[in-house]
């Protein structure tokens, strides 16, 4: 029986691992849940699971039951979690990966954010723990599968992107968009942030960074196709013209069953796909110019230093002001742009760094998004235009 704990129960990831833990049965204990906001999700899992340990934003309000209030952290180190589920969203599940990675548990990485902000400590922690880390994310956890077995001989990765609800829109329709619009993801049940990131392509740019982080690959060897049907979620293409690829539905079930199971396949959550009838499956290049965020993501994790963690807390803040009506769907992409190129890199040693460019990457938006927002230059080190004209 493996012991989990799941950071970020309350969220879209983290609520369908619980379906999936329900699932399992007695292959898995959940041992400690931490939630956000969401108390009254999270007093309701807690008197399901019955977990040891809990967190919460607001503990006073949450129904804990005999659970002990724990610190994420605490939680990632506990003698008594073996698998540890990091569904957490923004930098929060920074620091209880690492605390959980020195450790020695298995990690379960669905959140974006750790590796694309802080990916050479991240690998580095696991490096020097032997702690095993899977990724969750449907991609990533793909490529995982295609890569099991083969030790050498990567040619591409190959990413696959639905494209959002938006891809077909011209640039001028895309400025029109709103929240409503841009939550509704006409395949996958997501959260709000990773909806508009969908949207946007900003994932794939963030999946890209996550890519060359845990497989080990160059960015020039990671491609992004879109793939309306979301049935195909990765490839791997090798050096000698093979290709190997994942299939299954476009739900979070499968990814999620096979890392809490593995090294088992045990049956599924949901029933597999059907051949019986047409299955045609498309493929086609991304459109960069409209879709600016993929670029400016892959330019800033090429760069490295302190850039990826600018992009996030960047992104981060613009979403939501987009969110909130402040802003309009193309200024996501303008603004996260801008506070890349006005930012002062440096090389990454500790987390607080990483933190620190983080908080700066949110601020700049915050403090800019009323200014008159332009499109982002094509150069993260482009000179052409100061952030603030």
């Amino acid at each position: 029986m493996k012991r989990v704990a799941v950071l970020g129960c309350t969220g879209s990831i983290g609520t369908r691992t619980l379906d999936v833990v329900r699932h399992l049965g007695d292959r898995v204990r959940v041992v400690a849940l931490a939630g956000g906001n969401n108390v009254r999700l999270l007093s309701e899992q807690i008197e399901e699971f019955q977990p040891r340990l809990y967190h919460a934003l607001q503990p006073e309000s949450v129904r804990a039951g005999s659970a002990h209030l724990a610190t994420l952290d605490e939680i990632a180190r506990d003698d008594k979690v073996d698998t540890v589920v990091v569904a957490t969203s923004g930098n929060a599940g920074l620091k209880p990966t690492i605390a959980a990675l020195r450790s020695g548990k298995t990690v379960l990485l669905a959140s974006k954010e750790v590796l694309v902000m802080a990916g050479a400590l991240v690998m580095e922690a696991a490096r020097d723990s032997g702690a095993l880390m899977i990724p969750v994310d449907s991609e990533h956890n793909a490529l995982w599968q295609c890569l099991r077995g083969e030790d050498n001989g990567i040619g591409r990765l190959l990413l696959t992107a639905s494209g959002g609800p938006f891809y077909r829109c011209s640039a001028a329709q895309l400025a029109d968009i709103t929240p409503e619009e841009a939550l509704a993801h006409p395949v996958w049940s997501m959260g709000r942030k990773i909806s508009i990131d969908s949207a946007t392509l900003m994932n794939k740019g963030l999946e890209v960074i996550e890519a060359h982080w845990l497989f080990g690959v160059p960015f020039e060897s990671i491609d992004v196709l879109v793939h309306p049907a979301c049935i195909v979620h990765s490839l791997v293409e090798f050096v000698d013209g093979s290709v190997k690829a994942q299939l299954s539905r476009p739900d979070m079930a499968l990814p999620i069953q096979y890392a809490l199971s593995y090294p088992d396949r045990v049956p599924g959550l949901d029933a597999p796909l059907s051949w019986a009838g047409k299955v045609t499956l498309t493929f086609e290049p991304v459109d960069v110019d409209r879709f600016a965020c993929l670029g400016i993501a892959r330019e800033a994790g090429r760069a490295g230093m302190t850039y990826p963690a600018v992009l996030c807390g960047a992104d981060e803040a613009a979403v939501e002001l987009f969110l909130q009506g402040a802003i309009r769907f193309t200024d996501i992409a303008a603004l996260v742009g801008q506070a890349i190129e006005a930012h002062q890199p440096q090389t990454v040693s500790e987390l607080d760094q990483v933190l620190a460019a983080d908080e700066w990457g949110r601020r700049f938006v915050m403090d800019h998004w009323d200014n008159s927002v332009l499109p982002p230059s094509s150069s993260i080190h482009g000179t052409n235009r100061k952030p603030n004209d």
